[in-house]
């Protein structure tokens, strides 16, 4: 590989599964990878967001908000949060105000390509974008708006929220993709992490890759560790790190939630 070229790690929604972060990290520095990026979700729904957050910032080097960390730092949407109070509490007053200060979106250059990376969408942490989207969901994808702020709409988006990975491009170059989750993906419960290759800064075309990783853990400690935290539900979690089918599909029997239902075609 040329010198000139450089490896970037993206992950996501880590949740809390320090297991699981621990074993993606490892990989990650296994592979010679020194960059990582971390799009939001590390606190809630597992049990140690608080040790989740402390590996984060050891190992990070960029950072930006999730849904839940906003949330937990939100006393409005905290009042109306069932059992968030129990995640929250597990966060040191100085964690707190550190994921409350965290930016929205992070913008970068590789291979010629503009790089933008977020937690949800564009526009909120709250909005979500299934992989089933249609063209205008697409293009808000890539959009400037107050959250991400001026400047050169990107070519290359990446982002977590759905716990589900995948990649798409259209005819003009933008490419769309879902780097999954490492403490809680969807479906395949096996943790999932993104890796960008490229020249960095550069202005220039250059070859450019996309690669996602799949990390294998010690599922059985983790959900050890879940049963004895006192956390809320712990029997729901350990279902979802196991199956991969979240807790919605568990109480309906419906398939992954974070699917959105597709129609059947009309007989006749």
């Amino acid at each position: 590989m040329p010198s000139s070229f450089d490896r970037i790690a993206l992950l996501s929604d880590v949740h809390g599964n320090l297991t699981a972060f621990r074993a993606v990290l490892d990989d990650i520095a296994a592979r010679g990878i020194t960059r990582v990026f971390n799009l939001g979700d590390t606190v809630g729904k597992g049990p140690r967001g608080a040790e989740c957050v402390e590996l984060s910032r050891e190992r990070c080097e960029v950072h930006v908000q999730g849904n839940w960390e906003a949330s937990l730092t939100d006393p409005e949407r905290m009042a109306a949060f069932p059992h968030g109070a129990w995640w929250r509490d597990q966060l040191p007053e100085e964690q707190r105000k550190w994921l409350r200060d965290l930016p929205h979106s992070h913008d970068l250059l590789m291979s010629g390509k503009r790089i933008r990376v977020f937690h949800a969408s564009a526009t909120s942490v709250y909005h979500r974008v299934f992989f089933d989207h249609d063209e205008a969901g697409f293009l808000g994808m890539f959009a400037n708006t107050e959250a991400t702020g001026d400047g050169p709409a990107p070519d290359v988006v990446g982002y977590g929220d759905i716990h589900d990975p995948y990649l798409e491009s259209d005819r003009h170059g933008r490419t769309l993709f879902n780097v999954g989750s490492v403490g809680n993906c969807l479906a395949d419960p096996t943790p999932v992490y993104v890796v960008l290759e490229g020249v960095p800064d550069s202005t220039g075309p250059a070859p450019f890759a996309i690669q996602f990783v799949r990390v294998p853990y010690d599922r059985d400690s983790e959900i050890a560790v879940a049963l004895a935290s006192g956390m809320p539900d712990p029997e729901v979690w350990e279902v979802e790190l196991r199956t991969g089918v979240y807790r919605a599909a568990q109480r309906d029997g419906g398939g992954p939630r974070y699917h959105r239902p597709v129609t059947p075609p009309r007989q006749g």
